[in-house]
């Protein structure tokens, strides 16, 4: 379902596990600063409001999000990380660079879960605008960042 026509922020409470006792890495593209912060803090918040500690997210900022991949593969490395959340934006502009970036990244991040056996999440927006981009993040469609946070949870009680 396209995310216009879907609040990203609101989901199903099926299949919520406990998640008290485990750590979270959330990657960060500092590309796109705004938009990936509110995504970032959506992120945060939903762990948080089912049961994270603090001191169990564990934040990690890459330059673009190109970088996530190789970031979230970093984290997934670590042996105490049970779940990682990539955080980024690209929004279509007038080059193929786009199309580049988003393949390789989603790629990169599936790539990256089978690697470790351990959910890897894809919480990149790719809009065609930057006001589309800022509708996903906090605006009128919600947050990708409470979707990508919803998303670990469940796959953890998978």
């Amino acid at each position: 379902m396209a995310s216009s026509n879907k609040n990203l922020s609101e989901y199903s409470d099926k299949n919520i596990t406990p998640i008290s006792e485990r750590k979270f890495a959330v990657v960060v593209s500092e590309w796109n600063e705004e938009v990936t912060e509110a995504l970032y803090h959506g992120a945060y918040s939903t762990l948080i409001q089912h049961g994270a500690q603090k001191e169990n997210i564990i934040r990690k900022s890459v330059p673009g999000s190109f970088e996530l991949t190789l970031g979230a593969q970093w984290m997934a490395a670590q042996g105490d990380i049970d779940a990682v959340i990539c955080i980024g934006c690209v929004v279509q502009g007038e080059t193929k660079h786009f199309d580049f970036i988003c393949d390789a990244v989603a790629h990169g991040i599936t790539n990256v879960g089978l690697k470790f056996n351990k959910p890897v999440i894809f919480g990149v927006l790719t809009p065609n605008t930057q006001k589309q981009a800022l509708d996903r993040a906090g605006g009128k469609h919600g947050n990708k960042g409470d979707e990508a946070a919803i998303t670990a949870i469940k796959m953890l009680g998978f």
